[in-house]
């Protein structure tokens, strides 16, 4: 437990806010950060980049990650097809195809590397201790043997963690549920950053008073049955910020919704797929947080042995409109405004598609005019 404790400590010590905002992404990025990409981004480097982005696999929050880190960069000046090429890569869940990612990337001496999620990190890790990797989306990357210690990585890898208020987020459960006494844990066995949590998760339930069963799957053929089985035997489940599951969670929600069980995740991308509640970080933070660390190494020299891993300062509640009507699910009255409908999404979508559309028509309609007065 040792190590457990660690990683709860820099969770700690990085949580100075917990926000109760919706569940879009956010662009707010730690201070400390952004003060020390600040010498940079007035200016455009004269030099040219190369890059690899190396995903895990594609779900909401590894997206999201992806694009805060982009921003980033190019908020600061890097910006792809100008004075920076990015090689997009997706592993799709598969150990080979990160392998292989990861080697190419090697053979092509990209200046840095941006890796999303413990596995991808992990593989390209395991290829180069020259090349600078920042990572995101990783839990623990001292579990995840990535660094020495979070605070002096010792080589060449740094980052940001996506490390969840577990505590708060078992505490939640009890909160709007108060009739919960069997809680269930579902996560991939073969993600270290899933069992950190749940391990975590255990001791909150265990100082609740709560019981507690698990099923662990090692791929996405395996989450239906998991599901199925599972709710025979809790009265809420819970799900840490596992890959295989994010990717899955519509199977979840399938089973449980039906059954009369909620489901608790650990970010609000999963919960909008398919769960019912979270207090969660968020995941377009962190990457940009990351984006600000890599703008940092190729435009400043910065060490990444040198460079402390950065946990989240803000986290935000979310619940799931649809799925709480469907359960029965009363959502106390000062989460309200972190309550999001399916529905919300699409009407936002729709109306940035109208605006978009109303932008074209005006400046069709300029130039025309333009074209009379000549």
């Amino acid at each position: 437990m040792i190590k457990l404790r660690s990683a709860a400590a820099l969770f700690t010590a990085g949580v100075m806010v917990i926000s109760m905002a919706g569940c879009g992404g956010s662009a707010d990025t730690a201070d400390t950060a952004a003060e020390s990409s600040s010498e940079t981004s007035a200016e455009t480097s004269e030099k040219s980049y190369t890059m690899g982005i190396i995903k895990q696999m594609d779900h909401v929050a590894l997206n999201n990650s992806e694009e805060g880190f982009v921003d980033a960069l190019a908020d600061n000046g890097l910006v792809d097809g100008e004075n920076l090429t990015i090689d997009y890569e997706n592993g799709q869940g598969d150990a080979n195809n990160l392998a292989t990612i990861a080697d190419q990337f090697v053979a092509d001496n990209v200046d840095l590397v941006f890796a999303i999620a413990t596995n991808a990190a992990q593989a390209v890790a395991g290829k180069t201790t020259d090349i600078p990797i920042v990572g995101t989306a990783i839990t623990s990357y001292t579990e995840a043997a990535l660094v020495d210690s979070d605070e002096v990585p010792g080589g060449n890898v740094t980052g940001t963690t996506d490390m969840n208020p577990v505590e708060e987020q078992i505490n939640l459960i009890a909160e709007v549920c108060p009739d919960v006494e069997t809680i269930g844990f579902l996560y991939c066995s073969n993600e270290v950053n899933s069992i950190l949590q749940v391990e975590m998760a255990k001791e909150a339930c265990e100082a609740l008073g709560y019981s507690t069963v698990e099923q662990t799957v090692s791929s996405t053929n395996e989450v239906q049955q998991a599901t199925q089985n599972i709710v025979t035997e809790c009265d809420a489940i819970y799900i840490p910020t596992d890959n295989v599951f994010a990717s899955s969670m519509a199977l979840v929600d399938d089973v449980a919704t039906p059954a009369g069980i909620p489901v608790f995740c650990g970010e609000s991308g999963m919960v909008m797929s398919g769960g019912f509640a979270t207090l969660g970080i968020s995941y377009y933070s962190i990457g940009y947080q990351a984006g600000l660390m890599a703008v940092d190494i190729l435009l400043n020299g910065a060490d990444p042995a040198e460079m402390a891993i950065q946990g989240s300062a803000e986290f935000e509640y979310c619940f799931n409109g649809e799925t709480a009507d469907a359960l029965g699910i009363e959502i106390p009255e000062k989460y309200v405004d972190s309550v999001q409908y399916s529905s919300d999404e699409e009407a936002d979508e729709t109306a940035e598609g109208e605006e978009e559309a109303a932008e074209d028509t005006d400046g069709e309609e300029e130039a025309a005019d333009e074209a009379e007065t000549e």
